[in-house]
């Protein structure tokens, strides 16, 4: 299994509607092959950060599965207008487990 960690600044003051269509953006993000899980974190320091944990069966089904296909653009047509800055985007392999 791998995470996806994904660091993301919105647009200040658009928390609510970020936040409404992050709601939608999970029915997208969940439909693609591969996908295992997600949690979504605000932070608390910096109101408009926020992190994602994305877990996917590979590297590929987020990197060609997800990212190469419609769902990708369904995905980034809901929340792509509330980025400050493009996201920054990590994987890791699961290592421990306890």
């Amino acid at each position: 299994m791998i995470l996806e960690l994904v660091t993301l600044d919105i647009k200040q003051g658009t928390n609510a509607a970020f936040e409404e269509a992050l709601e939608k953006a999970q029915s997208v993000i969940s439909q693609s092959m591969g996908y295992v899980g997600h949690q979504f974190h605000k932070c608390i320091e910096q109101e408009n950060r926020y992190v994602f944990l994305i877990r996917w069966q590979t590297l590929e089904d987020h990197t060609k599965g997800f990212r190469e296909s419609d769902l990708f653009q369904q995905w980034r047509a809901l929340i792509g207008p509330y980025f400050e800055n493009p996201p920054f985007v990590q994987h890791y392999e699961l290592k421990f487990e306890k």
